[in-house]
């Protein structure tokens, strides 16, 4: 059996080794698009602010690893894929034959068009090289002007604060992290980064970026409430694409990603999708969307390895979750955050001491939350929601003091000794949980 996975991320590794696990005789090739070593793009705030050198951010750490496992790994973007004739063509003009085909290409950061965005010292951070040049202009004290402040620039603002860099931060949005947080968890986000000497412009864009003055700061920006501000480094975050250009002609359908069945295989035959390119299923909506983060990608690939392998296994879905560290403040947002169409909220609120609970009920089940400050729940609230259980009781306590939610999660667990929450959802997800799968 020849498996060739077009992508190197977090899928796509995923999917390698499950493949080679599965299938001992098979032929496995893993396709990346850039000039190095499979990497995970959410280690690069770590590289930027030292924790980490650029081998820190390999997906596995043994240079040998992938020969060990006989897959077969080289570089190459795709030209195109004949899913009639089971033909993958590279850009480098290789031509591979396959059985089943994974496309696992990740995304690409969207490129606003903001006039001189192609000027030196303006950068995206989505690849390593995007980082090795972000390194250069992100010094001590020096100006930064970081454009978007959503789950991805949020993440890019504690690597370039922890570096000492001096921030102004431009979102067009009301409120930071529109997308994964309220009004009021926002609001605590940006009042606690500007107590951090950062400068937080909501509700504004970046119209122009020019060269900065012989002796000043190598690039002006201009905003649309009429300011403007020197940097040495503008980081544009303004989000991501799916990597889904390449398949016109092939038979996969795409939406906003590669539409997937509940086995992860795409329209066109034999070939499956993975990770930030591919619309898996919302365990809390049941319908197809984008959940982009590296828990999903890894899961994804496994799944889809297995079913490529023959060993069907259904997809069930998975749970939309992020939990972002800004600066020491922890936040995390779970599931229906935004709330059912019939349900019930609690609220647990002290902006003084920047802590927000925010549950989210639909009938006596937990469907969404979130969180800002407050970090002892996280687990028991993702296996909670992830699982379903139904509250009982407990539900109605929780309106009123939705600080007993230890309480219910252990009285849930101990109701449910062994498929219960507990077992398999007690840990907390790695803060920065956006997936990052290396392009094709």
């Amino acid at each position: 059996m020849k498996y060739v996975i077009l992508g190197a991320g977090p899928a796509g590794v995923t999917a390698a080794e499950t493949l080679r696990n599965v299938d001992p005789t098979a032929t496995i090739t893993m396709i990346g698009g850039e000039p190095e070593p499979p990497y995970s793009r959410m280690a690069l705030p770590y590289l930027i602010y030292g924790k980490v050198g650029e081998d820190g951010t390999y997906l596995r750490q043994d240079p040998k690893h992938y020969d060990d496992q006989r897959i077969r790994y080289i570089q190459g973007r795709a030209g195109g894929i004949d899913s009639r004739a089971k033909k993958l063509s590279l850009s480098t003009g290789e031509v591979l034959d396959y059985d089943k085909l994974l496309i696992a290409t990740g995304a690409n950061p969207i490129m606003p068009p903001i006039p001189g965005s192609n000027l030196e010292g303006v950068e995206t951070c989505w690849t390593l090289e995007d980082a090795r040049q972000i390194l250069k202009y992100a010094d001590k004290d020096s100006p930064v002007v970081l454009v978007g402040a959503g789950f991805i620039g949020s993440i890019i603002l504690e690597a370039l604060y922890l570096r000492g860099c001096k921030i102004t931060v431009v979102e067009l949005a009301p409120r930071m992290v529109a997308r994964m947080m309220d009004e009021t968890a926002g609001g605590m986000l940006g009042r606690w980064c500007e107590s951090k000497g950062v400068k937080v412009l909501t509700n504004t864009r970046v119209d122009s970026l020019a060269k900065g003055e012989e002796g000043q700061p190598r690039l002006q920006v201009g905003f649309s409430n009429g300011e403007s501000a020197p940097a040495d480094l503008v980081v544009l975050a303004v989000g991501v694409r799916s990597n889904t250009g390449f398949l016109v002609g092939s038979g996969v359908k795409t939406n906003t990603g590669i539409v997937v069945d509940n086995y992860l295989q795409t329209t066109a035959p034999d070939i499956y999708a993975a990770g930030d390119c591919c619309e898996g299923i919302d365990i809390s909506t049941g319908k197809p969307d984008m959940l982009a983060i590296q828990p999903v990608a890894v899961e994804h690939g496994r799944i889809a390895a297995l079913n490529m392998a023959g060993h069907k296994h259904h997809h069930r879905g998975s749970l939309n979750m992020n939990v972002l560290d800004t600066m020491g403040l922890i936040s995390s947002s779970f599931g229906l955050w935004q709330g059912a169409q019939v349900g019930e909220t609690a609220k647990l609120v002290d902006e003084d001491n920047f802590k927000y609970m925010k549950l989210e009920f639909e009938g006596d089940k937990l469907v969404g939350a979130q969180c800002v400050g407050m970090t002892d729940h996280v687990g028991m609230l993702r296996g909670l929601i992830q699982t379903g259980f139904s509250l009982g009781e407990w539900k109605d306590k929780l309106l009123v003091s939705p600080e007993r939610l230890r309480e219910a999660y252990l009285a849930v667990a101990h109701a449910h000794p062994t498929t219960g929450p507990m077992a398999p959802h007690i840990n907390t997800p790695r803060v920065g949980n956006h997936a990052g799968a290396s392009g094709h």
